[in-house]
């Protein structure tokens, strides 16, 4: 069973999500908050599987609340995806650095919320990969010069070219064919990368290739 915790200021929002992921046989609402502070209370108090986090509430902000929720390492398994009302949200892709795993609008289809929420207990991606091209390039292109981690250094060069196509989108399957693995050798790759990076999941990868300097905003054509 999945447990998610709601976390938006609007009552009605978190009635209609409550209703749809209830309505599922593997998903179950475990709490409700209404603002960050209440949510950080609530996460630690629960420790769900997924936070559907607000962007914008009351007192601390959905982003530095999912900052401290990825901080905490007692919160490790707990995967967070930002709510919000703009696709191009200037708080989304700083989320993302700090570790939340996508991000969704509000107004999004129900299936796709589901998918979303069993995608982040995964570890994977729920973002698209138009979406994930277009979102980090427009902020990556407005951030400072990348400085490489110091940890890139521990990647072996095909896991760093690995980590380049994952930050411009492709799939494992998709980076399979195009440096002809297999889709497990890809996603093996894939994970220690990861592992070695220090990355929460997929997401947080594809931001530190483009910080990192192996994928630039240029390059998306």
């Amino acid at each position: 069973m999945i447990r998610v915790l709601l976390a938006d200021d609007q009552a009605l929002v978190r009635a209609g999500f409550r209703a749809l992921l209830d309505a599922q046989s593997d998903i179950e609402v475990a709490g409700e908050a209404a603002d960050g502070d209440e949510t950080l209370a609530e996460v630690r108090r629960l420790v769900p599987d997924v936070v559907l986090m607000d962007i914008r509430m009351p007192g601390i902000d959905g982003l530095e609340a999912t900052r401290r929720i990825t901080e905490d390492a007692r919160l490790a398994s707990v995967r967070v995806v930002m709510l919000t009302t703009f696709e191009l949200d200037e708080y989304v892709f700083e989320a993302l650095r700090y570790g939340a795993s996508g991000f969704l609008v509000k107004d999004t289809e129900p299936d796709e919320l589901l998918r979303a929420v069993r995608t982040a207990v995964e570890g994977n991606a729920l973002l698209s990969p138009g979406v994930t091209r277009r979102l980090i390039s427009e902020f990556a292109a407005r951030s400072k010069e990348p400085t490489p981690p110091t940890s890139l250094a521990d990647l072996t060069e095909r896991e760093r070219e690995v980590m380049a196509l994952v930050g411009l989108g492709l799939t494992n399957e998709e980076i399979a064919g195009r440096l002809f693995l297999s889709p497990l050798t890809a996603k093996t790759h894939v994970s220690r990368a990861m592992v070695k990076l220090g990355a929460r999941d997929r997401a947080q990868l594809v931001v530190l290739a483009y910080e990192s300097g192996l994928v630039r905003p240029g390059w998306l054509g």
